[in-house]
């Protein structure tokens, strides 16, 4: 049992399997310090659309929702709502700053396709 799923099962909240890396923990920090906010979280949500048929929607939330999945990553709390979790056990969240590109990407090893914006998936 991982330490997530411990800390999970002692306070009764499912755990899910994303990871954030260090990189997105820190650009996570300095946005929610850049807004003020002390009382929201990442969450990672699948809806569906694009034209793949599935996309990642990635927002801060102030909501917890009944059988929200909440892993804490050095006080960056990730939240992903209870039918997202199938679709995102064993996704990564990383943040790059380069030249070539800058932003969060979700590597998501259930994704069997995207379409060529990479945007959606399937």
């Amino acid at each position: 049992m991982s330490v997530e799923q411990a800390v999970a099962e002692a306070t009764n909240t499912p755990a899910h399997g994303v990871t954030l890396s260090d990189e997105a923990q820190q650009k996570v920090k300095a946005l929610l310090r850049q807004e003020g906010r002390d009382d929201l979280r990442l969450r990672i949500a699948v809806q569906p659309g694009g034209c793949s048929g599935l996309i990642y929607q990635l927002f801060f939330d102030e909501r917890e929702l009944e059988n929200d999945a909440i892993v804490d990553f050095d006080g960056v709390d990730v939240v992903v709502d209870n039918m997202s979790v199938p679709y995102l056990n064993g996704a990564s969240i990383d943040f790059s700053d380069t030249i070539e590109k800058q932003g969060f990407t979700i590597d998501n090893p259930n994704a069997a396709g995207s379409c060529a914006c990479g945007d959606s998936f399937s």
